[in-house]
This record gives structure tokens, C-alpha cells and sequence, in this order.
């Protein structure tokens, strides 16, 4: 059996925290997992500025409650769905996904959670997992599931690394200049070609 395992950001949907920071012109928050490797490191700078900034929860969501999938997703992952079991493994959190979810008919999903406070602050994350899309595919693989892997960043090569195959999609030139054995979709219709075969 067969199970694809795609990335969120990227690859389905927008990237939610340029899609923020273009919202709002804080442009410090437009650094992503395809500029910065070390995740804790890029959360820490992001928790600070909307520290600094007095930005909760609330603000976050209201904005991603407008963002809206990438053209032609939901068709993709829906005939995607039709030939393999899908699952969505992201470092994003379960607060932030939910109107993203709901547009894409509510696939199964693995991410993280915010720590919020009682001001309805962003405190901090709790990783589900450290190296989470690494172990979700170990795990599925220990069950004797083939799986078949996409995503687009630095924070995606392991998961793409351990399944049985792995496929970048549109990943900026530097990753896939730095990661050559992985095959390289740019539209849905080629990496659904690269995913079941």
C-alpha cells in the first residue's frame, strides 16, 4: 500500500507567514523555512517580533482566514486522494490551520500547537515531534506502507530524504541546486505523474 505524504505551505497553500507579513508590512516575518534550517531558531524570531509588536493569536488567524489555497490544489489533492491514501505532515500549528483545512475538504493533518496565554498572546510552540515529517514517515514505513513524499523547504529534505521517494516541488533554485537527487515538479500535473509512479 501506498501513501503519499505531502507538505502544507508550499505546496498546497500559500506560505502563511509571508502571506502575513505582506498583510501586514512586517516585513521581518516574511523569512520562511526555505531561507532559515534551524526551526526553533526561525520560531524564536518570529514569537519575538509579534511580542514586540503586540500581534496575538487573534490578528494571525483573522488574516489567514482570507488566505486561500493555491490554484488548482484542491482538485489536485482530491484526485490525488482518489488513488492514494494523503496525508499533510507540516511544521505549521494546528491554530493556524484549521480555515486552511476546511477549504481543502479537511485532509488528515500532523503539525504542532502555539503555547497561548491569557491575553491571547502567542507564548511559544510545542513541537507534536522533534523532526515530526521525518518520523511520520519512519513510523508509516515500520507499518510496510510505501510512501511517496513532496515538499518544498530545508525543513522537508528529511521526510523527503526517508521515504521511499522523495519529489521537491517548486523549491527555490538554491535547495534544489543543493539537493540534486531529488526530481523537481513545477506544476500538479508533474508531481502527480512523479507521486504514482
Amino acid at each position: 500500500m501506498k501513501v503519499c505524504c505531502l507538505d502544507l505551505e508550499g505546496v498546497l497553500v500559500p506560505e502563511v507567514w509571508i502571506e502575513f507579513a505582506e498583510t501586514t508590512g512586517i516585513k521581518e516575518l516574511r523569512l520562511t523555512t526555505r531561507d532559515i534550517q534551524d526551526y526553533d531558531k526561525l520560531m524564536k524570531y518570529r514569537l519575538e517580533i509579534l511580542k514586540k509588536r503586540g500581534i496575538t493569536l487573534k490578528d494571525i488567524q483573522a488574516v489567514i482566514a482570507k488566505i486561500k489555497p493555491l490554484k488548482g490544489a484542491l482538485t489536485f489533492l482530491k484526485e490525488l486522494q482518489s488513488k492514494r491514501q494523503v496525508i499533510i505532515l507540516s511544521d505549521t500549528f494546528y491554530e493556524f490551520a484549521e480555515p486552511l483545512m476546511r477549504q481543502l475538504d479537511f485532509p488528515t493533518l500532523f503539525c504542532h500547537y502555539l503555547e497561548v496565554d491569557k491575553k491571547g498572546y502567542v507564548s511559544g510552540y510545542r513541537l507534536r515531534q522533534k523532526n515530526s515529517k521525518q518520523k511520520a514517515v519512519e513510523a508509516l514505513r515500520k507499518l510496510n506502507f510505501t510512501i511517496h513524499a513532496a515538499g518544498d523547504s530545508y525543513n522537508d529534505i528529511p521526510m523527503l530524504k526517508t521515504a521511499d521517494k522523495g519529489i521537491l516541488f517548486n523549491p527555490p533554485p538554491k535547495i534544489a541546486g543543493e539537493y540534486p537527487q531529488f526530481p523537481v515538479a513545477k506544476s500538479y500535473k508533474s508531481l502527480m505523474a512523479k507521486l504514482l509512479a
